[in-house]
């Protein structure tokens, strides 16, 4: 998109199909830079001040959530995030400003949401078990920078002192397969956790039209945000990443990404995390939409003989923008920080468990700016021998929900 009465050679194109790599690049329009197919088109209200593009997009869910067994807990909570961004061209360079916003630190109480198997940061000075934490109320604040190298090569410098570095497919809330999916996955701590990390610099280049690859390294702070979810932290650049994404089609990419991480956990102090990726990402349709997703992540032990895995296929049916389908199936490891021990001791993988999510919602009204919908979703779990005492052999959750989405 060019902007009007502009003679810039840099394309602009914040929203719609993205026809080639550059393209997409240049949407910036997920977590940190990581890229979705192309032909996705993120929901998202544009408008043009002067030579800068504005765009705003966001969603909030409004859950109930109900759990069986022992461990299983009700609460009403709200997950939410708000992206505003501008962006502007110059030449052959194009300059990205973003923030990404939550206010789930007030609209989740008591430090987390009940999660049945889920883990990993901390609640009152204890890891958290069975739940999600909420996610900081200054989740991105970056600036981008692109320069077109030549036809179908570009260059993109990232900086942030709170993002997210080039590690892990996109971030869950903002990936289309996970559309319409208000809780986190199982596997987050291993496949995309540091969506939220501080003092983030990535360096990437691309190269290629409608297909063609995406190679980027990080360095950022490794330490994983604390309890106070309302502040900004800062520290060391300890970490560091790299990550190859590759887009054999229009709409298909995959990528693999590897990354070390300096003592992420604070439970867990002494140890360093290796973590790799992998993931598949695809999306076919126009009026009705098919959005689907495989990612796989591990995290091994520096210095230990101990590796976690989690697996994840998920996929979100949209027809005729009305109603929505999905699922999301995880085969997850699962460590002794889920028995609750409080010591900063090694952790070690107890077992792993499967969870398999079914959901539709129906689109109750849309509006130029946005829409509404009324949906639920049921969740059963398998669990392991070694945990059978605690959770039972299939406990189960349900959460229905309202939500509302900015943009379209």
């Amino acid at each position: 998109m060019q902007i009007p009465g502009h003679t810039s050679t840099m394309p602009m194109p914040m929203g719609g199909v993205a026809t080639t790599l550059a393209a997409n690049v240049l949407r910036h329009s997920a977590s940190g830079t990581s890229l979705e197919p192309g032909t996705i088109e993120p929901p998202m209200l544009m408008s043009m001040k002067q030579k800068w593009m504005l765009m705003v997009h966001g969603e909030a869910f409004l859950v109930e959530q109900q759990q069986s067994g022992a461990r299983g807990h009700d609460k009403f909570f709200a997950v939410n995030w708000f992206m505003p961004m501008a962006q502007r061209s110059f030449g052959r360079s194009q300059l990205t400003l973003r923030s990404m916003l939550s206010l789930e630190p007030a609209t989740i109480t008591g430090q987390y949401y009940p999660e049945l198997f889920q883990q990993g940061e901390t609640a009152y000075g204890r890891p958290i078990v069975d739940g999600q934490h909420p996610h900081n109320l200054f989740m991105e604040i970056a600036g981008i920078y692109d320069f077109k190298l030549a036809e179908k090569a570009l260059l993109t410098v990232y900086a942030a002192p709170v993002g997210d570095p080039a590690i892990g497919p996109v971030a869950y809330p903002h990936r289309a397969s996970a559309s319409e999916d208000p809780l986190a996955t199982l596997g987050h701590h291993l496949e995309d956790s540091t969506h939220i990390s501080y003092d983030v610099i990535t360096a990437g280049v691309s190269a290629g039209g409608a297909h063609g690859a995406h190679l980027e390294g990080s360095g950022f702070h490794g330490r994983e945000p604390d309890e106070n979810r309302w502040h900004m932290q800062a520290g060391p650049i300890d970490s560091w990443d790299g990550r190859l994404t590759i887009v054999p089609g229009r709409n298909w990419l995959g990528q693999y990404s590897v990354g070390r991480l300096h003592s992420p956990e604070a439970v867990h102090p002494e140890e360093d995390i290796l973590r790799q990726t992998a993931s598949i990402a695809a999306h076919f349709g126009k009026h009705n939409t098919l959005d689907a997703g495989a990612v796989w992540g591990r995290n091994h032990t520096v210095g230990a003989a101990q590796n976690w895995n989690a697996y994840l296929l998920e996929a979100t049916l949209h027809m005729r923008s009305k109603h929505a389908l999905w699922t999301r199936m995880e085969n997850a490891d699962r460590t002794s920080d889920l028995l609750g021990n409080a010591a900063p001791e090694a952790e070690y993988v107890v077992g792993r468990v499967q969870a398999y999510t079914g959901g539709y919602a129906y689109s109750l009204h849309s509006w130029s700016f946005g829409a509404v919908e009324l949906g639920a979703q049921f969740t059963t779990y398998t669990t392991p021998s070694s945990l059978m005492q605690h959770y039972g052999q299939h406990p189960w959750g349900v959460a229905p929900f309202l939500k509302l989405q900015l943009g379209k």
